[in-house]
């Protein structure tokens, strides 16, 4: 029996497996360990995340924050800044080797990086802030001080986030392939085997999971015998991680490559990724698997619409054909940084016996992976750029009627977000009703899907007759007149509240749709409040408070453009706790026992 195999480029298969899975080269002890701590990370490059890679390494700093962060090697610093909800305080140092690295997370700079930060933010009048710095302002040796270490921006507990990049492009390039001083013999572990059906859409057919068991000779599925599938078209993933030596954290893996019947298939390999394909990663997962809540599944094939350059070699899709009823032979290679391997192996068998009728489309267009996608109906347009797809979508459209507060036109549902978009999509939707001249600078579009709600500021086109707004998911959309502004708490109670015996002050705005900027002044100079988080503003007390009285002046404005002003008087001067009151003793009088009669 002939078995065969068809993919994109059939020659591919001629080519040898070490052309796609060979290690690239980095400078080996070139960079130190950033921190004076015993060498442990928390997460590694290409680690699953909400719609992107991790692209660096997670350091343990044993739970505590203002651990002293070093320049990892000879260079200066060229980039800084404070990014609320991501990177919060970071460093980039370029070194003449070409290559560059980042600090992220931090609580405080290094005194001279702190002092030109925060001289920054009051001459920008802005608590983020992104700063590029002249090649010889703030020099640096392998091994200076340049920060402590926090937990500011996005993270969830204190660590430094570190990455080599290449300066040149900006990759982010694995840590773990430059020699840092970490030990690894630990295999990774595989846990599930996914095949889908490529006859059509990814997103039309579920996939069929079986579960795998570790063995003396490998992994092989848990049940014996050959997967049979009714399907001519097919393609696999795995769920898999890896584990540092000495750690429980379940890191990600670095390779995982597909044969077939021995010939190399199609596989990635996380050696760099650039942070314009990060959310490529929702192409390189089962991603409605996951939104719907199933476990991270990595395709071993390229979706379509899939431009990444994870993938080897570019422009093989990795799609099996079976043309036989033959076993065939499959095998799994997974590996991670230090290249320690484990391997899958089982069996695959078309039978026709089982084959079934195609999923039923939608009754409208299909949108294409790399070409213009347009939804068009009377009162609701989407359009959708070229590079937006991963994989056809079947545009699934209901209209609903809305009594809601304010609404200026009806529900329009398009799919929902279990299926990924790449970058912007652009919603344009035509009231229902005539709008006031005084409602007309205040319209926002919201897209909603149960309990999820964002909003966008609309801009009008056609004569006023559309509103407008870019999105980066499917739901349900729906314009609205926002005309409530936002609320702030109050700062104190009093004509002039006493500050004396705080050390900061704390605002938490709240706005319908969201919150757009927060201004505070003192004295009527800009005011710095930080805003690490996203919700809370909050000024700790220092040089620019004297003690005296003074007058804060808050300005909040929303998405649609409402604004807020409030001012309070305050006093601060030294504050002496009180003494604490002396606890009086008191002596209980023995109880005597009566005895019993």
């Amino acid at each position: 029996m002939i078995r065969t195999i068809t993919t994109t480029l059939v020659s591919f298969l001629l080519l040898q497996n070490a052309v796609f899975s060979q290690k690239p080269i980095y400078p080996q002890g070139y960079f130190r360990w950033p921190l004076n701590l015993s060498p442990q990370i928390v997460a590694n490059l290409g680690e699953l995340r909400p719609n992107h890679w991790h692209m660096g390494l997670d350091i343990r700093t044993n739970q505590r924050v203002n651990q002293l962060v070093y320049a990892a090697a000879e260079g200066y610093v060229a980039y800084m800044g404070i990014r609320p909800l991501s990177f919060g305080r970071f460093i980039i140092i370029n070194h003449p080797n070409g290559l560059s690295t980042l600090y992220a997370h931090l609580n405080d700079f290094a005194p001279e990086l702190e002092k030109y930060a925060t001289e920054q933010q009051y001459k920008q009048q802005s608590w983020a802030v992104e700063l590029g710095i002249p090649a010889g302002m703030f020099p640096v040796k392998k091994g200076s001080f340049i920060a402590y270490s926090g937990t500011t921006g996005g993270s969830q507990g204190p660590h430094v986030h570190f990455e080599i990049r290449d300066t040149k492009t900006g990759k982010c390039l694995n840590p773990l392939l430059f020699g840092l001083p970490l030990q690894d013999n630990v295999p990774p572990t595989i846990t599930r085997l996914a095949m889908y059906d490529r006859t059509g859409s990814i997103y039309n057919a579920s996939p069929q999971l079986f579960p795998v068991k570790k063995t003396t000779a490998g992994y092989v599925l848990t049940k014996p015998g050959a997967i049979k599938t009714g399907k001519s078209k097919i393609s696999f993933a795995i769920q898999a991680f890896d584990r540092i030596s000495g750690s429980n954290n379940e890191d990600g893996i670095y390779s995982a490559w597909l044969y077939f019947d021995d010939q190399l298939v199609n596989g990635f390999a996380l050696d760099s990724i650039g942070y314009e394909q990060t959310g490529y990663l929702n192409a390189q997962i089962d991603y409605t698997l996951r939104y719907n809540g199933g476990p991270f599944v990595q395709h071993l094939s390229r979706l379509p619409g899939n431009i990444s350059s994870v993938y080897h070699p570019a422009g093989v899709e990795g799609v099996l054909l079976l043309k036989d009823t033959g076993q065939h032979n499959i095998r799994i290679e997974v590996r991670d940084a230090y290249q320690n391997l484990s391997v899958l192996n089982f069996t695959v068998q078309f039978d026709e016996k089982l084959a079934t009728a195609p999923a039923t489309a939608s009754s409208f267009k299909p949108f294409i992976p790399n070409y213009v996608n347009i939804l068009e109906k009377p009162d609701f347009e989407m359009y959708l750029p070229d590079n937006c797809l991963y994989d056809t979508v079947y545009p699934a459209y209901y209209r609903t009627a809305s009594a809601a507060a304010n609404a200026a036109s009806a529900i329009h549902q398009v799919n929902t977000p279990a299926i990924p978009v790449e970058g912007r999509l652009t919603v344009r939707i035509k009231p229902d009703q005539a709008v006031p001249a005084s409602w007309r600078d205040r319209m926002v579009i919201q897209r909603s899907y149960k309990n999820s709600k964002e909003a966008k500021k609309a801009s009008w086109s056609n004569n006023n007759q559309w509103l407008s707004a870019e999105f980066g998911n499917f739901g349900s959309f729906q314009a609205f007149a926002d005309l409530v502004p936002p609320n702030v708490n109050e700062l104190g109670k009093g004509d002039t509240v006493n500050l004396s015996a705080a050390s900061r002050i704390v605002f938490t705005p709240t706005d319908n749709f969201g919150i757009k900027s927060f201004r505070a002044e003192l004295d009527g100079q800009w005011l710095r409040f930080t805003n690490d988080k996203g919700r809370n503003w909050i000024y700790v007390f220092d040089e620019r408070c004297p003690y005296g009285v003074h007058q804060l002046k808050v300005q909040i404005e929303d998405v649609a453009g409402n604004i807020t002003t409030r001012t309070w008087w305050f006093k601060k001067y030294p504050y002496t706790p009180p003494p604490k009151k002396a606890v009086k003793k008191t002596t209980r009088k023995p109880v005597s026992k009566k005895k019993k009669k």
